[in-house]
């Protein structure tokens, strides 16, 4: 259709992603290969996602408007042996899940936005930084000095609580996939699919709330009231920060304003996951690096003989885990599209099906530019 996309030259293939996703597909075709990379990739950003929440969560409670948080990646359990794992870099990077929080807290979006600038928010946030400043003579002075920053510290924190609550419902998700493909349950890219969407919408109305603790009383920082949940505020934003906007990785392009190499519009970004080029993972200034290193050690046995078997070997297999990877994102990204549409994709009705074409169409013309025709 004309409306999905004004480039003639990709027409064609927007049409026939359209008619895969109307007849029950996916953005990523089915076919063996891919669902034994998807569910594998899965299986590895599932272990790696839980170490992700629980150090986010860790740090929103733990290293609340701590300016200095040196051991932050520690989880409060510190030893002598860790922290030289930690200087070797034998570690779970958790940079990379800061990352992402920071691509979410800039980006901005949904209703988590919105309440971190309501007067709500800013009574109880001044009343945890009242509390917090009580015990931090220097701190109070910086927040007489400077008001208004201690106050954007919390809005980050709130961030690293916010993904870190997201994240805690996805691990197990792409876990109990990888599972359920051992049992035999789990046997096309449509079946991954439904997963993923039974499990956004099961969630879906989870309530987001966040709190801390100083000197053992709690204070709300997101309280019930504020009606936030987990689809709309917390996945939504997730998917539109880190799978369409992102940032431009450093050394890839030039950050200076005359080159314009940079799109001059937040919303014209196109850095996310679904537009990366993974040829530069593994180079130096390369975040989603980070996270492929992490999931090469979770592996399941079947992958790693998946890729032995390929060109080049393991010599290339961070660039091939990026691969996976993004294959499986276009999966997620299917099923949250499912989840959010009007109507189910494969409706016959008319009237339904002119509600789903108004609601593919934005979307199917923004994944125009992105990985997803190398991937066909």
């Amino acid at each position: 259709m004309s409306v999905l996309s004004q480039n003639k030259t990709i027409e064609p293939a927007l049409a026939a992603v359209k008619q895969r996703l109307e007849s029950g597909g996916a953005l990523l075709p089915d076919s063996p290969d891919n669902l034994l990379e998807v569910v594998g990739i899965l299986k590895s950003y599932g272990v790696v996602l839980g170490e992700y929440h629980r150090n986010l969560t860790y740090i929103s409670e733990h290293q609340f408007l701590a300016f200095f948080p040196f051991f932050k990646f520690f989880n409060g359990n510190l030893s002598l042996q860790k922290l030289g794992r930690h200087w070797w870099h034998d570690r779970i990077n958790f940079e990379f899940a800061e990352y992402c929080m920071k691509a979410m807290f800039w980006h901005g979006g949904g209703g988590l936005d919105t309440y971190l600038d309501s007067t709500e928010f800013k009574q109880l946030a001044q009343l945890a930084i009242a509390a917090k400043v009580k015990r931090h003579p220097l701190m109070a002075i910086m927040h007489r000095l400077f008001p208004d920053f201690l106050l954007e510290q919390v809005r980050l924190m709130t961030y690293y609580s916010a993904l870190g609550f997201f994240w805690s419902f996805m691990s197990p998700m792409f876990l109990e996939l990888s599972d359920r493909y051992d049992r035999g349950e789990i046997t096309s890219i449509p079946d991954v699919v439904r997963h993923v969407q039974d499990g956004l919408v099961a969630a879906a109305a989870v309530p987001y709330i966040y709190k801390v603790a100083i000197a053992g009383k709690d204070y709300e920082i997101v309280p019930a009231s504020a009606n936030l949940s987990f689809l709309m505020d917390t996945a939504v934003p997730y998917v539109e920060a880190v799978f369409f906007r992102s940032f431009p990785f450093r050394g890839t392009v030039s950050y200076n304003a005359q080159e314009h190499q940079i799109a001059q519009e937040i919303s014209q970004f196109n850095y996310g996951v679904l537009y990366a080029d993974p040829l530069p993972v593994g180079g130096a200034g390369i975040p989603p690096t980070l996270l492929m290193q992490d999931m090469r050690h979770y592996l399941p046995d079947y992958l790693q003989e998946f890729y032995q078997n390929g060109d080049r070997g393991v010599e290339d297999l961070l660039v091939k885990i990026c691969l996976s990877f993004q294959k499986s994102m276009f999966c997620v990204t299917t099923g949250a599209l499912r989840g959010l549409a009007p109507h189910p994709l494969e409706t016959q009705n008319p009237q339904e099906r002119e509600a789903n074409e108004k609601f593919l169409a934005p979307w199917l013309a923004r994944l125009a530019q992105s990985r997803l025709y190398t991937l066909q």
